[in-house]
């Protein structure tokens, strides 16, 4: 979704709306695995009480241990495999924090959960630096113009130069940098980190961290604050750290300048300096494009996207939740919202705020909150509603999958049941489901091996179905449209060529697979009328072929 700059964005008087769109702040956090994502967010929760808007929840010991990593072989595995939501107040703000999966078998649900946050913490293991991973998530925010804290976690371990890591991030990621803290030692020697924003130390104590006031970082007191050689050492950095620039608002917000933290999550060490870091700097939400104009979050009229379907979370109800982003107006219970793509009047009863799998019912939200809808197979991914207006917001994405697996049923009885899963599944973007035209066994389409672990886990676990995956002799697969002014009939003549190599997407839309990309290419040179496509939004325009 793209983001509109300040300048575009007009003065408006102030309203109610436009007073508690000002107190949202709207974010996720990226990292490789193993960087201590989950741990942060963990800390993030716990400083914000673990309140949400209508209510407390207080989670302690393995409970709160596994609160964003809810499904079974999550807590299994030790990894998130699902977006989680989870909403607290913290400061007089409201944070939504989007905790998305860390392992790259997971970017898609990862990519369309950075459409719906105004901001984004990026974690990085002080030993490692710049993973595969946290670079991949980057350029999505890039992409995006979305503004990135940065968090440098694990220091109480051994750990690279902080000068080091900061010029790995300027250079890999060709953003601009500058500490908003400067750490004393690392691993054994950690002793806390140095202020660069109100002069003082903050400091590891027992029961959390202690707080000295400095006239800056020449003062004498420091010498005695900390062990012998480490205040020569700090004001060493200090100075390596004046070359980097001044925190700029605005070149932050714009998505240039990363403001750095460090800290240890597992010890909760920084993280409360990062989540004050995030309530004074982070964007509130800002206006979007949609297709037919632009949406300013102070409009009283609502608008809103789904950017997530998540089925059974609970399964004593077999619930399942569309997640809306709420971009303008204010939503109350019991309101109507029409459903742009279908034209239906869509009941919101009962809408949810969340804390990771519990939820309870919110009597109002406001632009940035992110709030569950029942759902009864009627929502999609990418879906807009609004209080009645005809608009789009686009930008929720589907890739071309790199692997494909012809789905194995032993049991044929359990046939209807195995749809149904695939069918609900298909709707949270956990696969992508294809219907090959020539009636065979359903086709499913995944990034990486994981997401077929965690297939066949929740069919079993959540449908008691067993299923196993066959190869394909496929390696690649896109979607297929028409270029412009060209007739119907050439696209159904094409999908009549090889009907066991043509099937149909979750939402009915012809796809095409191939045995080699050569394959495709000739495809692409006998066919000029039609594209060929490796992305597509869902409900919008295509785009990106090849």
């Amino acid at each position: 979704m793209d983001r509109v700059s300040a300048s575009e964005q007009m003065d408006t008087a102030s309203s109610e709306t436009a007073a508690e769109a000002g107190r949202r702040r709207t974010f996720a956090i990226i990292a490789h695995p193993d960087a201590g994502k989950t741990t942060l967010t963990e800390q993030l929760l716990l400083l914000g009480g673990a309140i949400q808007i209508a209510g407390a929840v207080r989670a302690k010991g393995e409970r709160r241990r596994t609160r964003s990593d809810w499904m079974k072989i999550e807590q299994d595995r030790g990894i998130s495999v699902a977006t989680s939501v989870m909403t607290f107040e913290y400061a007089g703000q409201v944070f939504n924090l989007l905790d998305t999966p860390g392992h790259e078998d997971f970017s898609e649900d990862t990519y369309r959960t950075l459409s719906a946050v105004d901001a984004a913490v990026m974690v990085i293991d002080a030993a490692k630096g710049i993973e595969a991973q946290t670079r991949k998530l980057f350029e999505v925010c890039r992409l995006r113009d979305i503004p990135i804290v940065t968090f440098i976690n694990k220091m109480d371990r051994e750990a690279r130069e902080p000068l080091e890591l900061l010029d790995e991030i300027e250079k890999t990621l060709a953003l601009d940098v500058t500490p908003a803290t400067w750490p004393i030692g690392s691993g054994g020697t950690f002793a806390g980190v140095y202020d660069r924003h109100d002069n003082s130390l903050r400091l590891i104590a027992e029961g959390g961290e202690r707080q000295e006031a400095l006239s800056g970082p020449d003062d004498a007191r420091i010498d005695g604050l900390l062990k012998h050689g480490q205040g020569d050492v700090l004001r060493e950095g200090m100075e390596l750290a004046s070359v980097y620039p001044e925190f700029d608002l605005d070149s932050f917000r714009e998505g240039h300048l990363t403001p750095v933290y460090f800290g240890s999550a597992l010890r909760g060490f920084g993280v409360r300096h990062l989540l004050d870091g995030l309530a004074q700097f982070a964007p509130p939400p800002s206006a979007r494009r949609a297709d037919a104009r632009v949406v300013r979050p102070e409009e009283e009229k609502l608008t809103g996207f789904v950017f997530k379907i998540q089925a059974n979370t609970d399964l004593n109800h077999r619930d399942r939740v569309a997640f809306l982003r709420i971009c303008s107006g204010r939503l109350r219970k019991g309101a109507r919202l029409k459903q742009v793509r279908t034209g239906k009047s869509i009941p919101v009863n009962a809408p949810l705020f969340f804390f990771a799998k519990e939820r309870q019912v919110a009597e109002e939200a406001w632009p940035g909150d992110v709030v569950g809808i029942a759902n009864h197979g009627v929502l999609r991914i990418g879906d807009t509603l609004t209080d009645g207006e005809e608009l789009n917001f686009r930008g929720v994405p589907s890739f071309a999958p790199e692997i494909l697996r012809r789905v194995r049923l032993d049991d044929p009885m359990l046939a209807k049941k195995l749809r149904k899963a695939l069918d609900q599944l298909a709707d949270e973007g956990v696969v992508q489901v294809f219907r090959p035209m020539d009636g065979s066994q359903p086709v499913v389409g995944v990034v990486g091996q994981l997401q077929l672990d965690v297939l066949s886990s929740r069919i079993q676990a959540e449908y008691g179905v067993q299923v196993g995956f066959d190869a394909t002799s496929w390696s690649t697969m896109r979607w297929v449209a028409l270029k412009e002014g060209e007739d119907r009939a050439v696209l159904e003549r094409f999908l009549r060529t090889a009907p066991s190599q043509m099937a149909e997407d979750h939402d009915n839309e012809p796809v095409a697979f191939f045995t080699s990309d050569w394959g495709r290419r000739r495809s692409e040179e006998e066919w000029p009328q039609l594209r060929f496509l490796s992305l597509r939004e869902q409900h919008g325009v295509e785009e990106n072929a090849g």
